[in-house]
């Protein structure tokens, strides 16, 4: 019994692990990405008095799924599906005990 709830246990951290190394990827890509293409944006009108600064699109977009990635993993994560799925999962087990006594 303690056994398999260690096991639970660092499972369930070794996916909390994986959830936030998933949202730094993420940061570090979207980092590069978007100043390269602010870099490109910027090169390529140089002489051009009328800019058109079109790296906010994807910078907009993006970050906007950037933020939502941010608050799946370190806002929403603890009251999300899985947390009343282990709920739910503790209640129907504790009945089956009762009804078993």
């Amino acid at each position: 019994m303690v056994e398999n709830k260690n096991e639970e246990k660092y499972e369930k951290a070794r996916k909390r692990v994986e959830e936030i190394k998933g949202f730094y990827s993420h940061l570090i890509t979207f980092g590069v990405v978007i100043t390269a293409l602010i870099i490109i944006n910027l090169v390529t009108q140089i002489n051009d008095s009328d800019r058109f600064y079109w790296f906010l699109f994807p910078l907009g977009f993006w970050g906007f799924g950037l933020f939502w990635h941010a608050m799946s993993v370190f806002v929403f994560s603890k009251k999300g599906p899985a947390s009343w799925e282990n709920r739910k999962i503790k209640e129907v087990m504790k009945q089956m005990d009762e009804e078993d006594n």
